[in-house]
């Protein structure tokens, strides 16, 4: 018995399924495009705009400027990991409950302005990386064969610091606050 000799409702059932994939393909294309794939929804939100956020124009040169920064983010407890004439590196932690450990990074990039180069432009960048603890558990068991067959359970916790998120800070308030200190560290450098 072929295909075509079939009666009519098992010829409608056999290609129905082909015919009703076939319509939903276009469907299903049509429902993934219209979520951005995980992961590249951060960037297509780039304006590229000119803002004062990340940057301030000080009345210093590009390495007595980074010095003012270095100093600034030292008066507030930060670390310098790096410190060049023009780009300083710095971090702090911080611990908001026993399971939670924050570190803000900062990076400042001095450029010198102006005809003289006795001006220069701060560009600061801080990022906050956030930090969980994980708890595994091992489990292990001893036989003694002088006394017996007689297992022991032993067990063991291990906490680790795991990264769960990063993120640039976008507050302005953050940022200005620490540009007014690099101004007044300025105006003691002069």
């Amino acid at each position: 018995m072929t295909l075509f000799s079939l009666p009519p409702v098992h010829f409608a059932r056999r290609a129905a399924l082909p015919l009703a994939l076939l319509l939903a393909l276009p469907g299903c294309s049509l429902l993934s495009s219209s979520k951005p794939a995980p992961g590249h929804s951060a960037y297509q939100a780039e304006q590229f705009q000119p803002n004062e956020n990340f940057s301030r124009l000080f009345d210093a040169n590009a390495e007595t400027t980074c010095e003012a920064a270095r100093r600034a983010l030292l008066s507030q407890g930060y670390v310098i990991t790096q410190a060049k004439p023009a780009s300083i590196n710095g971090q702090k932690s911080f611990q908001p409950d026993g399971d939670t450990h924050l570190e803000i990074t900062f990076t400042i990039v001095c450029v010198p302005d102006g005809r003289d180069k006795n001006i220069a432009t701060a560009y600061v960048t801080a990022q906050q990386d956030r930090y969980a603890v994980k708890k595994s558990s091992s489990a292990t068991s001893v036989g003694v064969s002088a006394i017996g067959s007689i297992s022991l359970p032993l067990s063991s916790t291990q906490d680790s610091m795991v990264k769960v998120g990063s993120e640039t800070i976008l507050a302005s308030t953050f940022y200005d606050r620490f540009f007014g200190l690099v101004s007044r560290e300025v105006k003691d450098l002069h």
